[in-house]
């Protein structure tokens, strides 16, 4: 028996705080398009179960204990809102991509997230086929102390890009999220 919208929404964000791949195969449609995954390393771009993985993946070395706190659910038809909080704590490099390239290198500050998002998922065929999010990537860059920018975070990104630490980072995420694709 098939999961109904609610279950589908709840378990595409399980997915992204486990990592595991047979709830994906149940969860994630073979055709799954994620909008937001510009900002990603390009593997979190491939369509099906493997493009979801390595988001989580990627979002989990950057954010140990990630959790996505459901605080509602709505869904009519072949679409389902997700009203959440993404919370976890900043223990690795958070790296964002542009164009397939470093953009971004938040080293890590051990400091919490906890800021609201708001996510509408596509369905077809029992599954999720398409995502794309409303954020509120200020408040967590301000939890980050990115923005607005804090003297000593400011010069640790600067510092971690004039090293070079931000390109391994960069390197490293994107070959986590690429084994973490390979999983399906």
């Amino acid at each position: 028996m098939g999961m109904d919208a609610p279950e589908l929404g709840r378990g595409l964000f399980r997915i992204l705080e486990t990592g595991d791949p047979a709830l994906a195969a149940d969860v994630v449609h073979a055709e799954f398009r994620n909008r937001e995954a510009a900002v990603s390393p390009e593997s979190c771009a491939i369509p099906g179960p493997a493009g979801v993985l390595a988001s989580g993946a990627w979002m989990r070395s950057a954010f140990s204990d990630l959790r996505f706190a459901v605080t509602d659910i709505a869904h009519e038809g072949e679409q389902v809102w997700v009203r959440l909080r993404m919370q976890g704590r900043h223990t690795g490099p958070f790296v964002k991509f542009r164009d397939g390239s470093l953009d971004q290198a938040v080293p890590p500050t051990g400091r919490e997230i906890d800021f609201e998002q708001i996510h509408v998922l596509g369905l077809c065929d029992g599954q999720v086929i398409s995502h794309e999010a409303v954020r509120d990537d200020i408040a967590m860059l301000g939890q980050l102390g990115v923005f607005p920018p804090e003297p000593a975070g400011m010069l640790r990104m600067v510092g971690w890009r004039l090293t070079g630490r931000a390109k391994r980072a960069a390197r490293h995420v994107t070959a986590h999220a690429a084994e973490a694709a390979a999983q399906t």
